[in-house]
């Protein structure tokens, strides 16, 4: 085949490679581009949350993660003093603890939602575990809605609790806890404002997730191989060959 004057000559190997690589590549980028996009939506929704004010929420099926992750919220319900969870190995400052969920059962509806209620440190006795003692009275509860702390590295077992009171946990799992208090509870986690009674160290961060402009790069990265494996598979179609 004859092309600007050249002789072109596609060989068989070199053309397989392309048609398959190609399209991959140029899927990647794709991926990439829209995973920006989402990933400014959402961003964008947790800014919104986090300037916006307090929010009271009779039912909570309302809410959908992750676009209400970080919204402040006001419940009132009676926290389940009996059956109070210990979130192991969370660092703060250095030394290792327990985020300390307590389950606060809502006034109108006996829905269930998980309050974190801070940070505590661990006895170097892991077999003596902190008093995490609350009244079981009304109350009001403010603070912002989030995703349960997450691991690194999940290992098998990991969602699994212990069979006394508090109860230790490695990994937060909804389905888990909901069959442990024999009801269902919410798939995220109040995190209890700074100034509320009834907490320990309160420290929460904003999650530093990656941001639109590197999932950018990584589809300009994409779609640069694309156009080089073109450029090669061109020039290697249009050389003489030897």
């Amino acid at each position: 085949m004859v092309l600007f004057g050249r002789k072109v000559r596609l060989q068989l190997v070199p053309t397989i490679a392309y048609l398959l690589l190609l399209p991959i590549l140029l899927a990647l980028a794709n991926w990439q581009y829209d995973r920006a996009q989402q990933k400014q939506q959402l961003l964008a929704a947790i800014e919104k949350n986090s300037a916006a004010e307090s929010i009271y929420i009779d039912d909570l099926a309302s809410i959908a993660m992750p676009k209400s992750r970080y919204k402040k919220i006001q419940l009132t319900g009676k926290y389940d003093q009996q059956h109070q969870f210990l979130l192991d190995n969370q660092i703060h400052e250095g030394k290792a603890g327990y985020f300390v969920i307590t389950p606060l059962i809502l006034a109108n509806s006996q829905q269930i939602v998980l309050v974190n209620r801070g940070w505590l440190p661990a006895n170097p006795d892991r077999t003596v575990l902190p008093s995490v003692v609350i009244h079981s009275e009304a109350t009001k509860v403010a603070g912002r809605i989030n995703q349960f702390p997450s691991l690194g590295i999940k290992l098998p077992g990991s969602e699994l609790t212990s069979a006394t009171w508090p109860s230790v946990i490695q990994v937060i799992d909804a389905e888990i806890i909901s069959k442990k208090l024999a009801h269902p509870v919410q798939p995220f986690q109040v995190e209890l404002d700074s100034d509320q009674p009834d907490g320990y160290k309160r420290d929460w961060q904003t999650a530093k997730d990656m941001l639109p402009e590197q999932h950018i790069a990584y589809a300009i990265q994409w779609f640069a191989l694309a156009v080089t494996l073109t450029l090669l598979f061109i020039w290697n179609s249009f050389k003489t060959p030897r």
